[in-house]
């Protein structure tokens, strides 16, 4: 009989949650010196790094905590809302959190970068989209959480 071998999720691939928090804490330290994005979370609740490395954590393929903890993506989408994002200040969060990523030593092969990278572009054009939103004209509580994986067809919302 032949093993059949799983394929990891890219939670598991990137090292789980204690990761994915490295790479949050870290991100979230070298906010502060960085001029586009420091206002946007000068307001940062302690726990900030922690829940955004739970809710990323989910939509790799990890623990269900983000949705069973905060709300789900629900939630994160009300998070960003009213906040009106640019998307200049979306391409420093961008190359700032990929530049933190190398340095806290995430995996680097293309497969996984290639998969991280492409959620995201997505995850941060969804956010700036929905900075734009009103809160009080919004009360969309059915917003599936995203499902990210190695690049199969279907999209983040297929399951």
């Amino acid at each position: 009989m032949s093993e059949q071998k799983t394929v990891p999720t890219l939670y598991e691939w990137a090292g789980g949650s204690p990761a994915l928090e490295r790479l949050f804490v870290r991100f979230y330290e070298r906010v502060p010196q960085e001029p586009l994005l420091r206002d946007v979370f000068a307001q940062m609740d302690p726990h900030h790094a922690q829940h955004v490395a739970a809710f990323v954590g989910e939509v790799l393929g990890g623990p269900k905590v983000y949705s069973e903890e905060h709300g789900g993506h629900a939630h994160m989408i009300r998070k960003h809302m009213g906040r009106n994002l640019t998307d200049e200040q979306r391409r420093r969060w961008m190359s700032l959190l990929l530049e933190t990523a190398d340095e806290v030593g995430l995996p680097d092969d293309p497969e996984f970068r290639s998969a991280f990278v492409g959620y995201l572009e997505w995850g941060s054009r969804l956010a700036v989209i929905n900075s734009k939103l009103d809160l009080a004209a919004t009360e969309d509580t059915t917003a599936p959480m995203p499902q990210w994986s190695w690049g199969a067809v279907g999209g983040p919302y297929q399951g």
